[in-house]
C-alpha cells in the first residue's frame, strides 16, 4: 500500500461545470485522498499543503482561450503529473490541445471510464515518483558520461572505437577542443580487455613543466627539494589498465624522449632512481593541434609521433554532426533538470533554429555551458536565443536549406515589424501584408508571443 502522503490527489476544476460527485467518490474509494480546488489560488495552496504527486484538471467545452492565470498555472507547475478531463468537442480547441500536449501526462474525455482513469492515475503517480527520485539525486539520465549522437559522423566514430578497442596498440585521438576526446578514450578503455583495471587521465598542458616528469614517472624520496617521500607516477598507477595523455602536443621536447623510451621498452625510471620498472599499460594520446605540422616545425619528435599514431581516431566538430545539436541540447536539458527554473519546459523553435545555425567554436563543451546558463536565466516557459546568449551576428554558419532560410527571414521580419510598431499586431500585420490572424499564428510558431 502506498504511503498516504503520496496518495493525495488534486482535482482542479478549470471549467464552469462542477466536478462529478460519483467520480470523486470512486477515486476516493480506490485509495486516493481527493483535494478539490475551484481556482488557481486554492490549487496552489493544495499543492503546498498536501504535496500531491498527481492532479486532475477538468475543462469545459469553451472554444476560446483559457484565462491567462490558469494557462500560466499549468505551464509553471511541474511537481505533479497532470491528467485532463475534457469534453469531446474540446479537442477542436487549438489552445486546449496545446496546453495538454505541453503540460499533461494524459487525458480522458468526459464522462471518463473510471477503471481506465484509475489506471492512468496509477501510471502517472509512478512517473512522478521516478522523476522526483531522479531530481533529488541530481541525475536524470543513466550513463551520463556516454557520448550522445546519431549523426553519420558519430556512428562512424562509434564504429571505429569498436574496431580498435580490443587491441593493445597505442591510439592517437585528434579533434578540436571540446569535442569529447577524453570520452572517446574512456569508451576505448571500457570496451577493452583492460576495463577492470585503472583508467588514468593526464592533461599534459595543465601540469607545470618542472613537475611533469615527476607526475608521469614518479620520484624517490630526496630526489629534489621538497620530495619528502616516494611518489608513484601516473603511468605506474595505471598498471594493467590505460593511461590517457591529453594534449600530448604540449609535452616539452626534453620529456618526449622519456615517453618514447617507455613506449619502446615498457619500462620507467622514477626520478632519483636508476631502477627500471616494467609497467604493462596501454597508451592513448589526444591533441587538438596538427602534430604533423609540429613535427615539421621541430616542436614534436617524429619518432614519438609515429609511436603514438599507430591507430587514429578523430572526434567530429559539433557543427559537422548532422542533426545532433538538438539531440544534445535536449539530452543536457534533461541531465541538468534539477538546475533549471521551475517554469522552464524546453526550447523554443527559434532557439532550436539558431542553435542549428550557430558554428559552435567551443563544440559540445560550449553547448553544455550555454544550455545550463539558459536553464537558470530563462524567465519564460521555453528557452529563447537570448537566454542562450546567441544571436545571428556572431558565429553563425551558412544556412543550408531553403526551408530554414525562409523561416529565418520570416522570423526576423516579424520581429522587426513588432519592434517598429511597439507590439501593435494590427499595425505590424499591415506592414507585413498579412492578416492579423496569420501574424498571430506565425508569432506562436516562432515563440514571439509577448510575456503575459
Amino acid at each position: 500500500m502506498h504511503n498516504t502522503e503520496y496518495r493525495n490527489l488534486l482535482y482542479f476544476n478549470a471549467s464552469c461545470t462542477p466536478p462529478m460527485p460519483i467520480l470523486v467518490g470512486e477515486i476516493n474509494k480506490a485509495g486516493w485522498n481527493v483535494k478539490l480546488a475551484e481556482d488557481v489560488p486554492s490549487a496552489q495552496n493544495a499543492l503546498l499543503k498536501h504535496s500531491p504527486r498527481v492532479a486532475i484538471a477538468q475543462f469545459d467545452d469553451s472554444n476560446g482561450r483559457l484565462p491567462a492565470p490558469i494557462e500560466n498555472f499549468f505551464r509553471n507547475v511541474d511537481q505533479v503529473e497532470w491528467v485532463a478531463l475534457i469534453p469531446k468537442n474540446a479537442m477542436n480547441n487549438h489552445h486546449i490541445k496545446q496546453i495538454i500536449s505541453e503540460s499533461f501526462y494524459d487525458f480522458h474525455t468526459l464522462p471518463p471510464e473510471t477503471d481506465k482513469l484509475l489506471v492512468t492515475l496509477g501510471h502517472a503517480e509512478g512517473m512522478a515518483c521516478m522523476k522526483r527520485d531522479n531530481r533529488v539525486t541530481g541525475q536524470l539520465l543513466p550513463n551520463e558520461d556516454e557520448m550522445v549522437g546519431a549523426s553519420p559522423q558519430m556512428l562512424d566514430l562509434f564504429k571505429n572505437i569498436r574496431k580498435v578497442a580490443s587491441v593493445d596498440a597505442p591510439v592517437l585521438i585528434t579533434g578540436e577542443s571540446g569535442t569529447g576526446k577524453e570520452l572517446a578514450a574512456l569508451a576505448l578503455h571500457e570496451r577493452s580487455t583492460r576495463h577492470h583495471k585503472p583508467f588514468v587521465a593526464v592533461n599534459c598542458g595543465s601540469l607545470p613543466s618542472g613537475l611533469i616528469q615527476s607526475e608521469l614517472f614518479g620520484h624517490e624520496k630526496g630526489a629534489f627539494t621538497g620530495a619528502s617521500q616516494r611518489k608513484i607516477g601516473r603511468i605506474e598507477t595505471a598498471a594493467g589498465g590505460t593511461i590517457f595523455l591529453d594534449e600530448i602536443g604540449d609535452l616539452p621536447l626534453e620529456l618526449q624522449v622519456n615517453l618514447l623510451r617507455f613506449l619502446q621498452e615498457k619500462t620507467i625510471e622514477r626520478l632519483g632512481s636508476t631502477e627500471k620498472i616494467h609497467v604493462d599499460v596501454r597508451v592513448l594520446a589526444a591533441t587538438h593541434i596538427d602534430l604533423e605540422a609540429a613535427v615539421k616545425d621541430g616542436k614534436f619528435r617524429e619518432d614519438l609521433y609515429y609511436r603514438l599514431n599507430v591507430l587514429k581516431i578523430k572526434t567530429p566538430a559539433l557543427r559537422d554532426r548532422e542533426g545532433d545539436i538538438e539531440v544534445l541540447a535536449k539530452y543536457f536539458f534533461d541531465k541538468f533538470f534539477y538546475e533549471k527554473r521551475r517554469n522552464v519546459k524546453g526550447f523554443s523553435p527559434s532557439a532550436l533554429q539558431i542553435m542549428n545555425h550557430y558554428a559552435w567554436p567551443g563544440n559540445v563543451r560550449e553547448l553544455i555551458s550555454r544550455v545550463r546558463r539558459a536553464m537558470v536565466m530563462c524567465e519564460r516557459r521555453l528557452i529563447t536565443p537570448e537566454d542562450l546568449d546567441l544571436d545571428r551576428r556572431n558565429g553563425e554558419r551558412q544556412i543550408t536549406t531553403l526551408e530554414s532560410a525562409r523561416s529565418s527571414a520570416e522570423m526576423e521580419a516579424i520581429r522587426n515589424a513588432l519592434h517598429k510598431n511597439n507590439n501593435n499586431l494590427t499595425l505590424a500585420s499591415r506592414m507585413l501584408g498579412v492578416s492579423r490572424a496569420t501574424l498571430y499564428r506565425l508569432m506562436e510558431k516562432y515563440d514571439l508571443m509577448p510575456k503575459i
